[in-house]
């Protein structure tokens, strides 16, 4: 028997979670078996989590879209018992039953080894908002960064803040964007330099150019924000866009495109490779200050989950919230 978060849908379209106790049999078909330890709240879980259930595509169903714990049962040769792993992307926790759950059966292919130097429960304070912002810091480094300040949009949530501390750990000037004076001073705690208030990147584009500021970006917002941005990059620089928070639509001209050279590098995590999984998650271990990390910790338990999902939606979240899920 193990607990687990389950969200279940009546007849009406109306849909519930509570944590419940399940069997293993339960558990749907993968070739490892984890004994979970941590998991966290990401956007897409507050959508699985919250009313009509977003991204699920079947009920019963486990949210919890990463989780890291240790191996309990294997058929696959990489993976004995013993075994510390951690699970990001491949649509766990919303087409397969994810991390709000004791126990979790996967794809071996989705698991990656922990890394030397990461405890399970630092592994989820990054999870995918962490890999994904360590994934856009190395795109950017592969593209080639600008001199000067380094723009993270969305720096209080969980790419933000991971992104800030990497890119303030590897000696740049991290100019952090955030719609909440009462984070500024986490957010130089982490790493960044300047506080840039969100509605001063939130006014219409008035002009498709202005003055050539920043040297890169990693950019968690998207929309109009993303337009705005794109304007104020230098020539060459590169934006990595990771982020749909402020909507898909793009409303930008190609003046910055052919003007200035303005690349942008589309980063999702979910899909990743294992090889870059791999890397990406080496690069953490060892690019992350872990005194900054335990800075970002938010700790919750599975029972928490429901309103923390409503949370991060309303975007009242700091930080990382990490699930002790056998609390």
């Amino acid at each position: 028997m193990f607990h687990a978060l389950v969200v279940e849908k009546n007849e009406e379209g109306k849909t519930s979670a509570a944590v419940q106790e399940l069997e293993l049999d339960a558990l749907p078909d993968g070739d490892v078996t984890v004994a979970v330890e941590y998991s966290t709240v990401n956007y897409k879980d507050g959508l699985c989590v919250g009313p009509g259930g977003g991204l699920v595509r079947n009920y019963p169903h486990v949210p919890g879209i990463d989780f890291a714990g240790t191996v309990e049962a294997s058929d696959d040769d990489r993976y004995k018992p013993g075994d510390k792993v951690v699970l990001t992307g491949w649509r766990v926790g919303e087409a397969h039953w994810g991390g709000y759950a004791q126990k979790a059966r996967v794809k071996a292919d989705w698991l990656v080894p922990l890394p030397d130097g990461l405890t399970t429960r630092q592994a989820m304070a990054v999870g995918t908002a962490g890999l994904t912002a360590m994934l856009a810091v190395m795109a950017l480094q592969n593209a080639g960064l600008k001199d000067g300040p380094v723009l993270v949009t969305g720096a209080a949530g969980g790419v933000g803040s991971v992104a800030t501390a990497i890119l303030g750990h590897l000696g740049h000037e991290v100019a952090a964007v955030t719609g909440r004076p009462e984070t500024a001073d986490y957010l130089t705690d982490l790493g960044a330099t300047q506080i840039v208030p969100r509605a001063d990147l939130n006014e219409t584009v008035k002009r498709p150019l202005e003055a050539e500021t920043w040297g890169g970006c990693v950019d968690a917002v998207g929309g109009a924000m993303l337009a705005r941005v794109l304007g104020q990059m230098q020539y060459g620089a590169s934006v990595a866009a990771v982020g749909l928070a402020g909507g898909a639509n793009l409303p930008a001209t190609v003046i910055p495109f052919l003007l200035r050279g303005v690349n942008i590098l589309g980063i999702d995590s979910v899909m990743q490779p294992y090889e870059n999984r791999l890397v990406a998650w080496q690069r953490v271990a060892t690019d992350l200050p872990m005194k900054k990390l335990e800075a970002m910790i938010q700790p919750a338990t599975l029972s928490d989950l429901p309103g923390l999902g409503r949370d991060i939606l309303k975007g009242q979240v700091k930080g990382r919230v990490v699930v002790d899920v056998n609390a």
